[in-house]
């Protein structure tokens, strides 16, 4: 099994298949963009597929692909056939901003796909497209209906709560989850290199993070009934509602954070393994693949170096990379 130095057995693997997105978060990216990966430093499907498969052979269970936004990689239905027909690879999942979910959707779960997490931060149009920096909220709905239809369930909505832009739909945005059978989680915002400006008419990045006890709070008149923990199956801490269909998260990453549960490795789109979403140390692993050499003693050096937990309490928080570039 891929165990770490504190006891922690890996069965999660998030993997970014792009550092490209069709959208441009004013928290996930800068105002001018990134500069984008050449396309010989991307893995192909064939080393993804690879590391998936001697994860695998040592406990890893469940893969999530990530971005950038994945489905603005080409034919990705295939990536998840590959991964899915992996022997001991139970779950495939996706995380998306939703745009091109309609047109993917039937494929995607044909491939082996089994759910999608749908990032949404507001219900107001015009705000959405301020926030996405151009985006249409109306192919994110589209989307989410295509994945119904498609059997992708439970779709998941992830909302990062921010103070001044969206603290004001808490309660509207869990009420999805009242008429549909959805997962609506609201995730703290976290520091990773998105403290500059985020343009006119948005907060100071610094002032707009909302912990998970006052978004609970915010939501107290629903009464939020505790649902018990399923340990390895997600950080998101989950609420019942008597009557809805559905249900509410909350993801603490900040305040209240989940690292001693923590179950997971990182893969960049240029195949770099990440032992931690809030640090910057990396191990690269592209190199070792395209030289025909064995990954897993660089799998079990990672393990060697994944820290007991985050540092932004003592305010030290990851400026390598912005969040597209790492894949959440």
């Amino acid at each position: 099994m891929l165990k770490d130095t504190f006891g922690r057995q890996i069965e999660y693997l998030r993997i970014s298949v792009t550092d490209r997105c069709n959208l441009r978060c004013v928290y996930c990216m800068p105002p001018d963009g990134i500069e984008k990966l050449e396309h010989d430093r991307i893995m192909h499907f064939e080393e993804i597929a690879e590391v998936v498969r001697v994860a695998a052979q040592y406990g890893v269970r469940a893969v999530r692909l990530t971005g950038g936004e994945p489905l603005v990689r080409k034919d990705l239905p295939r990536l998840v056939e590959m991964i899915a027909k992996i022997p001991g690879i139970e779950d495939v999942s996706l995380t998306t901003n939703g745009i091109l979910l309609a047109h993917q959707a039937a494929d995607l779960a044909a491939a082996g796909l089994k759910r999608v997490n749908v990032s949404l931060d507001t219900l107001n149009p015009e705000k959405f497209t301020r926030i996405t920096r151009g985006g249409n909220i109306e192919s994110v709905w589209a989307g989410i209906a295509a994945a119904e239809k498609a059997g992708l369930s439970p779709i998941k909505i992830n909302a990062v709560a921010m103070r001044g832009v969206n603290e004001d739909e808490l309660m509207a945005m869990a009420l999805l989850a009242k008429e549909h059978p959805w997962k609506v989680r609201f995730i703290e915002l976290m520091p990773v290199k998105n403290q500059d400006s985020w343009g006119a008419g948005f907060p100071n990045p610094e002032k707009a993070f909302i912990s998970i006890h006052e978004m609970m709070q915010i939501l107290e008149s629903m009464k939020l009934e505790p649902l018990p923990r399923e340990v390895g199956l997600g950080p998101a801490r989950e609420f019942s509602v008597a009557g809805w269909m559905g249900n509410v998260g909350f993801i603490s990453a900040v305040s209240e954070h989940f690292c001693a549960e923590c179950n997971r490795l990182r893969l960049t789109a240029d195949g770099n393994l990440r032992p931690c979403l809030l640090s910057d140390v990396e191990i690269p692993l592209l190199p070792a693949l395209r030289a025909g050499e064995p990954i897993l003693p660089l799998l079990q050096r990672v393990l060697e170096i994944k820290p007991k937990g985050h540092t932004l309490a003592e305010n030290l928080a990851p400026n390598g990379r912005c969040m597209q570039q790492i894949g959440g």
